[in-house]
């Protein structure tokens, strides 16, 4: 029998639901993850978006799952069981939660499930420049990368700049600033697995 999936809520609805559901005012949210409550309200109201390090902060902040963030109503008990049950998550390309910054377009994958230690992200890097990118990215854990498509300059704080090609693949950690640069003027994407700890 095939189950019919229910549309995923946008971010802006499933932060709006899922901040609410815990009974905290945006400054109180605000205050608990140290963003202004004028991005929370812009995330809320779809004018703004979230990097991947401010949605970890967000999701502690509220005490849930990143996942949670991206489907509030789609809380799936099966989904949470404890990190030792055996558990699957296939995510089609299509059905990935796509957020778009200043510096990428992430397309989060296996958000069914629950409190699981590694986040895996295909983005698509948009910026050029390290002027361009802003601040550096950082947030818990370790990373790993593998470039898809063209090629990627990774830069980060305590090493030179490297040039990444199709196949090629870093791994670091991510608490040391880093970001992802296009590097050639084919589309330039990656998957990313970030590791919490």
């Amino acid at each position: 029998m095939s189950q019919i999936m229910k549309p995923r809520l946008s971010l802006a609805e499933s932060l709006r639901t899922v901040r609410k559901e815990c009974g905290l005012t945006l400054a109180e949210l605000a205050s608990r993850t140290g963003l202004p409550r004028t991005t929370l309200s812009k995330v809320e109201n779809g004018k703004a978006s979230l990097t991947y390090e401010k949605l970890v902060q967000v999701g502690e902040g509220l005490g849930v799952d990143i996942a949670r963030l991206f489907d509030a109503k789609g809380h799936n008990p099966e989904a949470s069981r404890s990190a030792h049950a055996r558990r699957l998550a296939v995510t089609r390309i299509v059905d990935a939660v796509a957020v778009e910054s200043d510096n990428y377009v992430n397309s989060y994958l296996s958000m069914d499930l629950l409190r699981k230690r590694a986040n895996p992200i295909v983005s698509t890097v948009k910026t050029k420049t390290i002027e361009e990118f802003g601040e550096w990215i950082r947030h818990e854990g370790e990373e790993f990368a593998f470039v898809i498509e063209g090629e990627i300059e990774f830069c980060c704080e305590d090493y030179a700049p490297v040039r990444l090609k199709q196949g090629d693949s870093v791994y670091f950690d991510s608490g040391m600033g880093h970001a992802y640069l296009a590097a050639s003027e084919a589309p330039c994407r990656i998957l990313s697995v970030c590791i919490r700890e």
